[in-house]
This record gives structure tokens, C-alpha cells and sequence, in this order.
């Protein structure tokens, strides 16, 4: 009997993280607010400042935390290497000026606002300065608009704010007054090599190990283990990066940036999007919990004003920094209404601020209050501004020409690579069509790359691969695989879940070729 109660006990918050998410956010999304703000209103109302159902927010936290890591997997997969070279201005240029010019101008807030000498003022403008990973990229998948112009430098900053994890944590010790030692500089050596060590490893290992161990998993046949090997490749990778001292997020980058290339980059994703959705959400409701609502209470008019006018400024920085480097005055605007809320790294910072005698444990409580509300406004204040873009855009026009992801434009699927698959691709080519080809014999795969064939592996049968492989944006998806049922299966899949794609009719009439 008490097993059994034990038992119960356990499964019980997972019953209402469920409920409390299954109820809010098709709410919110029938209100106009979306997903994120049904997410943090529901983990508001469980949590210790509303129902009480839910008692640990931080340990939630740190679970929930690996939604932000899997996400940035996926952009990594979606981004490869030379698209990151192309935006390396945006990071270096865009990213570091948002850094700054946020981070000083929100010291001299902190100083005046919470009475923090220089030195707690700095530290907690920089934490400010951070933007929500999880909440600006949600925003850009809501809208469609990741590949867009200003979805891609949005993404730049967000880049550059996690390169800048590590300095930043590395920078409380040294401004709390343990700068000078020499034995703090032997320390920060230590740590840089340990930070060029952990790359060197993840790159190489990325660019000569993981295609081979994937190819053996597929030619297994184990769709589990190839599931659990993306999981251990994202995980493995962000632990590394945290016990180096950069963020998780960017070692999941990393690890998507280097499989980017990979044929098995469809699959991957397709296997990992399912603990990314929950995980993101379980997130969400988790930053919704650690709301302090006594502190809110007693002090809700002066954080009401101050979460307020940390997003305008915010928003109004990042808008006349991408005006000023060239952005369209409707691209600025998007590009700041994603970029407002403080980031989840500020609830790792302030701690580090409050041990190290930087700030007081009031000081502590109310920038963490300011920081959960800020999540809470961010994705109305990009409402609000979304709209506001959508009127400055010429008439009749919602994304010019280069906003549009190239792979939307013209694009062919093509579901299997034998004999048939091989003709069809090779008109296609021949054609200029832009043409994505998976297959799942690895051995094909191989031979294909040895006449110069880029395909990808996946699974065809499945609805998450060929959401992954594009078939969502493509205008014809082409079924040539061998077996009938599978080209059946295939072809109920297309006609129910793509209906905009064009199949070739006969393709279910060649039942001894390959299809």
C-alpha cells in the first residue's frame, strides 16, 4: 500500500503540469496571447505564488532547462556552418553593441532603482542585458519567421549573448574584489583551456565520429537507439560546455551546427522535437513558479514599472542598434519586439552576484521578480509591436523577396533514392530545381555521395520526418520508394497533412520498379 502511494505521489505532478498546460495555453491561444504566455500563466497558477499544487519551481527549472538546450540543437541542424560565417558580422557586430550599450545603460537603472554599489550595478546590468533564448525563438517559430532577415539577426544577438556566458560568470569573483591574485589569474587560464579543450573535443568528434556511430545505428535498424543517441549527442555535448563554463545552449548548438551536414540531420531532428515541445513548455511554466508573490505583493506598483520599462528600453535599444547597421524600419521593429524580456541566465547570475557579496538578499529577490515579469510582458509587448510592423510593410506584402527561406521557394521532397528516385532527382536537377532527397538504406546513401548526391537519411513513413525534411513548404513531394504499402502509407500521410504539395499521380502505378 505504500508503494502504491508512493507511487501515485510521484505521478501526481505530472498530472498537473498536464492539466495546467492542456487548459491554458488553448486558452491563451484563442485569446490572441499564444502558447508562451499560456505556459507562464499556468506555472503562475500551480506554482507557490497561486495554487500551491506545485511547491519546487527551482527544481523544475533545472529539468526544464534542457527544452532551451534541445532547441538550440535544432537551430544548429537548420543553420550549418558556412550560413553561420555569412552572419558573422550581425554576432560579432550587432551582438557585442546590444551587449553593451543594454548592459550599461541597465547598471545605471539597477544603482539608482535598488541601491547597488558599482559593482553589484554591473553585474546585474549585464544579467539584464540577456534576452530569453526560449522566448525570442518560440516567438520567431510562432511566426514563421526564423529564416527571415530579422529572424536571422535576432538569432545573431542571441548567439553572441551566449558566447558571453562564460566571461560573465567568470567576471563576479574578479569585480567582488579576488581579481588581483595571482592565483585568480592561474584559475582564469585553467578555465580558458579548459573552454578551448571542450571545443577542440566537440569539433572533432562532431566532424569524424558521430555520422560513422550513426550510420551503424541506422544500419541496425533500432529507430529507439537512434532516438536515444541524438539525446545522448545533444546532452553529452551541453554538459561538456557547462563543466568548461559556457552555457549548455551553446554546446547544443555546437553539436546541431556539426551534424548540420550530416544525411542524418532529418531524422535527428524528427527524433528530438517531441522532447523539445515539452520540455519548452515544462519551461516556461517553470519561469511562471519562480515568481515570488509575497515580494510581488508587498512591492507590485515599483516592479510593474520597472519590468515595464526594462522591455521599452530593451526594445529600444536593439531597434535603433539594427536601424543604425541597416535593417528596414519594419525588420527593426520585429527584430526588437523578440528581443525585450530579461533571459533565463539572469536566474543563474544573481545568485552568483548574492554569494559573492555583490548584492543583498532583497536586491536579489527583487531583480528576480523583475526578471519573471519581463517574461511575462515580452510576448505582449511582441504582440503589440508585431502588429505594428505588419502596418509599416507595403500593401499587399508581408516578407520581401529575401525574407522568404530559400527552401520555401520552388522546393521538391523526394522520398526514396532507388532507380526511379535517381531518374526523377536528375531531371529535377537538371530542371534547377531546388530538391531535398531522404532515404533510409544507408548503403544508398553512401553510393549516392560518391557520384555527387546529397541525401539525407529518414524514414519516410513517418509524419515527423517529412515535416522535418520540409515537406510542409515544398510544392511537390515525390514518393519513390520500392514498396507499395510504404508508397501507400506515404501518400495518405502527404494528402492529409500537405495538402498544398503535388504528388505524381501514376507514382502508385509501377509496382515492380522503384517507385
Amino acid at each position: 500500500m505504500t508503494e502504491h502511494a508512493a507511487t501515485g505521489a510521484s505521478v501526481l505532478p505530472v498530472l498537473i503540469f498536464l492539466a495546467a498546460a492542456v487548459i491554458a495555453v488553448p486558452l491563451f491561444r484563442f485569446l490572441g496571447l499564444g502558447a508562451v504566455i499560456g505556459y507562464l500563466a499556468a506555472g503562475f497558477a500551480i506554482g507557490p505564488a497561486g495554487l500551491a499544487l506545485i511547491r519546487d519551481g527551482a527544481a523544475v527549472m533545472h529539468i526544464a532547462e534542457f527544452g532551451v538546450v534541445l532547441l538550440l540543437f535544432i537551430i544548429g541542424l537548420e543553420l550549418k556552418p558556412a550560413k553561420l560565417l555569412s552572419m558573422r558580422r550581425d554576432i560579432l557586430g550587432l551582438g557585442s553593441l546590444q551587449m553593451a550599450v543594454t548592459a550599461a545603460a541597465l547598471a545605471l537603472g539597477v544603482a539608482f532603482l535598488v541601491d547597488a554599489n558599482w559593482r553589484g550595478a554591473l553585474l546585474a546590468g549585464l544579467a539584464l542585458a540577456f534576452s530569453s533564448t526560449a522566448i525570442a525563438m518560440q516567438l520567431l517559430e510562432e511566426r514563421g519567421a526564423v529564416n527571415s532577415d530579422y529572424g536571422r539577426r535576432s538569432f545573431a544577438v542571441l548567439l553572441m549573448q551566449d558566447v558571453l556566458v562564460a566571461p560573465v560568470l567568470a567576471l563576479a569573483p574578479l569585480i567582488a574584489g579576488a581579481g588581483a591574485s595571482a592565483a585568480s589569474w592561474r584559475d582564469g587560464l585553467l578555465a580558458f583551456g579548459a573552454v578551448i579543450a571542450a571545443l577542440v573535443f566537440v569539433i572533432g568528434a562532431g566532424r569524424y565520429v558521430l555520422n560513422p556511430v550513426f550510420a551503424i545505428l541506422a544500419r541496425a535498424g533500432a529507430r529507439e537507439v537512434m532516438a536515444a543517441a541524438a539525446l545522448l549527442v545533444v546532452l553529452g555535448a551541453a554538459l561538456l560546455m557547462q563543466s568548461a563554463g559556457l552555457s549548455m545552449a551553446l554546446g547544443a548548438f555546437l553539436a546541431g551546427l556539426l551534424l548540420s551536414e550530416s544525411s542524418f540531420r532529418h531524422q535527428l531532428e524528427a527524433d528530438i522535437e517531441p522532447f523539445r515541445g515539452l520540455l519548452m513548455g515544462l519551461f516556461f511554466m517553470s519561469v511562471g513558479m519562480a515568481i515570488d508573490g509575497k515580494v510581488v505583493a508587498a512591492q507590485w506598483p515599483g516592479l510593474l514599472g520597472a519590468a515595464l520599462a526594462l522591455v521599452a528600453l530593451k526594445g529600444v535599444i536593439v531597434f535603433a542598434l539594427m536601424r543604425m547597421s541597416g535593417s528596414r524600419l519594419c525588420d527593426a521593429i520585429s527584430g526588437a519586439s523578440v528581443l525585450t524580456t530579461a533571459g533565463e541566465f539572469a536566474f543563474v547570475v544573481f545568485p552568483v552576484a548574492f554569494a559573492a557579496g555583490l548584492l543583498n538578499a532583497q536586491q536579489t529577490a527583487l531583480l528576480m521578480a523583475v526578471t519573471a515579469i519581463t517574461m511575462i510582458f515580452g510576448p505582449l509587448t511582441a504582440k503589440l509591436l508585431d502588429r505594428l510592423a505588419a502596418r509599416c510593410a507595403p500593401a499587399g506584402e508581408s516578407q520581401d523577396a529575401e525574407s522568404v527561406p530559400d527552401h520555401a521557394r520552388g522546393n521538391v521532397l523526394v522520398v526514396g533514392f532507388g532507380r526511379f528516385g535517381q531518374l526523377a532527382v536528375q531531371v529535377m536537377l537538371a530542371a534547377r530545381m531546388n530538391v531535398t532527397v531522404i532515404d533510409n538504406d544507408v548503403a544508398r546513401i553512401r553510393n549516392a555521395a560518391r557520384f555527387g548526391f546529397k541525401v539525407y537519411y529518414g524514414n519516410g513513413t513517418r509524419l515527423d520526418v517529412l515535416r522535418a525534411a520540409g515537406a510542409g513548404e515544398a510544392r511537390l513531394i515525390a514518393i519513390c520508394v520500392n514498396a507499395k504499402d510504404d508508397a501507400t502509407h506515404i501518400l495518405e500521410l502527404v494528402k492529409s497533412q500537405f495538402p498544398g504539395a503535388r504528388v505524381p499521380a501514376d507514382s502508385l502505378m509501377r509496382e515492380d520498379a522503384d517507385l
